[in-house]
């Protein structure tokens, strides 16, 4: 009995999402106050420790995923329907997609560097950068470095671009009916809330990593959600940038 009336609420809560706006909303809004909270009360705990606050990250991302997916399971959706499908029928399909994940990662890395180019005018400090201090602990450590970039591949290359790409901008533009517009405006809160999500790089990288963010999600958008390439571009991203912190630290 009880397992028939969880089921009905199931059925009820997911056919609320696919045709109710307001839970449509709700479901954004609760997401982002569930992660406020988990980080409020967990950096208190880890205080200073540099390995611990870049754990909460990964931990954060993760618990993300696992809403996501419970949204998607309730809605009857498949992950495909966010553009998480890799079907590669030979070598030719593998290197166009090869190809257009550098394209993305040139244009991810040009809105970077257009984000750098406007914090430095506003600033009027031409070679200030985003605050990496949070990743000093893999100094003179090749094995952690290798073990963050384990980390870093599952829950920022992987884990952002389905939260802050497939999820946000899908989700959005549902808001407003699939149009053009609705579309424009998901992309661009999207890459808001990307920017803001690395405040710990100080306003140089919230600035960055917005406009970044930004050529994503336009990449998202022009590649008709054909997330893995964003993914790869991503992991790309990252590695370049872990590598580079390291061997700047040594």
């Amino acid at each position: 009995m009880i397992q028939e009336e969880n089921k009905v609420l199931t059925n009820q809560l997911g056919k609320q999402l696919q045709t109710n706006s307001l839970f449509k909303i709700g479901e954004i809004i609760v997401l982002f106050i569930l992660v406020i909270a988990f980080v409020g009360l967990m950096v208190p705990l880890v205080g200073d420790d540099l390995i611990l606050k870049q754990l909460v990250v990964w931990i954060v991302n993760i618990l993300m995923l696992i809403y996501v997916w419970i949204g998607i399971k309730l809605r009857g959706e498949k992950w495909s329907d966010f553009g998480l499908t890799l079907k590669i029928s030979s070598l030719r399909e593998a290197g166009k997609i090869f190809l257009l994940s550098i394209l993305v990662l040139a244009l991810a890395l040009a809105g970077f560097i257009i984000g750098s180019i406007i914090m430095a005018n506003i600033t009027g400090i031409p070679e200030s950068s985003a605050d990496m201090s949070g990743y000093d602990y893999f100094n003179d450590n090749i094995g952690i470095l290798i073990l963050t970039l384990g980390g870093v591949y599952v829950a920022s290359s992987f884990g952002e671009e389905v939260i802050y790409r497939a999820f946000l901008i899908n989700r959005i533009s549902e808001l407003g009916k699939n149009t053009k517009k609705a579309t424009i405006i998901a992309v661009v809160f999207s890459s808001v809330i990307f920017g803001l999500i690395h405040y710990d790089w100080g306003p140089m990288g919230i600035v960055q990593t917005g406009f970044m963010g930004l050529a994503l999600g336009i990449c998202y958008v022009k590649l008709k959600k054909r997330l893995w390439i964003l993914i790869l571009a991503h992991a790309y991203m990252d590695t370049i940038l872990m590598v580079q912190l390291y061997l700047a630290g040594n």
